[in-house]
């Protein structure tokens, strides 16, 4: 992690309500690119100015430097942006100026910043809501390809991303060239206080290692088996579930099906999965209203939960909210950002632009926004919202 980032309490007492809310605060840690000769603009202001920019549905680049260029004066000195000592106007930087910086900005510091902002930005639980047993905090591990980076001699850069059930993204991390997911895994989460997390993700990380990383670090998780694990899957899949009695079930008719998902749980140990305590089989039977076709799919998890950590409930919650990232965060970036059809290739301008826009939709959720583009669209609308957003005020 950057020099300084480490010591961001996140989630503690050590930070009050002020200083949470604050984004200088947590973007002031991340190392400055760019050079003293010649330097007119703060580093801290840009990338402040740009923030803002993003949450007012500003996509591209052209679009942000347009936005801090019309910005009022007042802004401006929000902002920090320095005033001409001769006329006192806070001129505003160029859009090439703007760009510079953020193809310069280190990406692991800027989502490490960025990830401690949002964590901070959570209420602790009031008091009289505190149940006798606190319930776990959901987190999904999941990545996502930048299609639009893609040249004709380098691939796509892709992002490994945790994120809570809520569509706020905790922390980010680039996947190197010619890697995977797998080895970005742990460096990903050493950034998140794991106590009293169930992390989910998908079949990619059901490894020994993994599992043994979030037991030292006090999370439970939920893990798919599918047959890249033969012989788990194997154990798993041949429990007498038929003798197992139903412990939850639901009946969902959405995007034209009508689906029925029946969940069993089963104590379950071992040694080849650090913690294991549960084996889930989930039984998902669908029908096509349209052509009245029926489809029936099962599915395999292991749990590193006791029976009294979690009722059937919060393991079908958690087990359906991890895929329900892909509506909460991707679609927004994708649909409402237009991240794929987005050409910036530059150096580390695909990431931070990325980043930008995990701030913008993860601040919105915080905020109870059920609608990116519509709260976008209100944002955008008076120059002095982005910035109480970002407890820029």
């Amino acid at each position: 992690m950057p020099a300084g980032l480490e010591h961001l309490p996140l989630q503690t007492s050590q930070v009050t309500t002020e200083e949470a809310a604050d984004l200088r605060r947590f973007l002031s840690l991340a190392p400055d690119p760019c050079g003293l000769r010649g330097r007119r603009y703060p580093a801290l202001a840009l990338l402040c100015a740009a923030g803002a920019a993003v949450l007012t549905g500003a996509r591209s680049l052209i679009a942000i430097g347009e936005w801090i260029a019309d910005a009022p004066q007042a802004v401006l000195a929000v902002l920090g942006l320095p005033a001409d000592p001769l006329t006192g106007i806070r001129p505003a930087p160029h859009a090439a100026t703007v760009r510079r910086l953020l193809q310069r900005v280190e990406g692991d510091a800027l989502d490490a910043a960025v990830g401690a902002y949002l964590q901070a930005r959570m209420p602790p639980p009031h008091p009289s809501d505190v149940p006798p047993k606190p319930s776990l905090r959901a987190v999904a591990v999941d990545g996502k390809t930048v299609r639009g980076s893609r040249t004709a001699t380098t691939t796509a850069i892709q992002l490994l991303a945790a994120t809570d059930h809520h569509g706020v993204v905790l922390a980010q991390r680039q996947i190197a060239s010619k890697s995977n997911e797998i080895p970005a895994f742990q460096p990903l989460l050493d950034t998140i206080d794991l106590t009293g997390s169930a992390l989910t993700g998908d079949a990619l990380h059901t490894r020994h290692g993994h599992g043994a990383c979030l037991r030292k670090r006090g999370a439970h998780y939920l893990a798919i088996v599918k047959k890249n694990h033969p012989g788990l899957y194997d154990q798993v899949r041949k429990l007498p579930w038929a003798e197992i009695p139903l412990d939850h079930h639901t009946r969902d008719k959405a995007h034209h099906r009508d689906e029925i998902r029946r969940l069993k749980v089963a104590a379950f140990r071992h040694l080849g999965c650090p913690g294991a305590r549960q084996a889930i089989q989930i039984v998902r039977r669908r029908r096509e209203l349209s052509t009245g076709k029926p489809t029936i799919e099962r599915v395999y998890l292991i749990a590193g939960l006791d029976v009294s950590d979690a009722t059937p409930a919060e393991l079908t919650a958690w087990i359906r909210g991890h895929w329900g990232i892909e509506n909460l965060l991707h679609h927004a970036r994708d649909r409402t950002f237009r991240e794929d059809d987005s050409k910036v290739r530059t150096s580390h301008l695909p990431r931070t632009k990325a980043s930008l826009r995990n701030l913008a939709i993860s601040a919105f959720r915080q905020n109870g926004e059920p609608n990116i583009a519509a709260a976008l669209r209100t944002t955008g609308r008076d120059y002095r919202r982005p910035l109480s957003i970002l407890g820029l005020t």
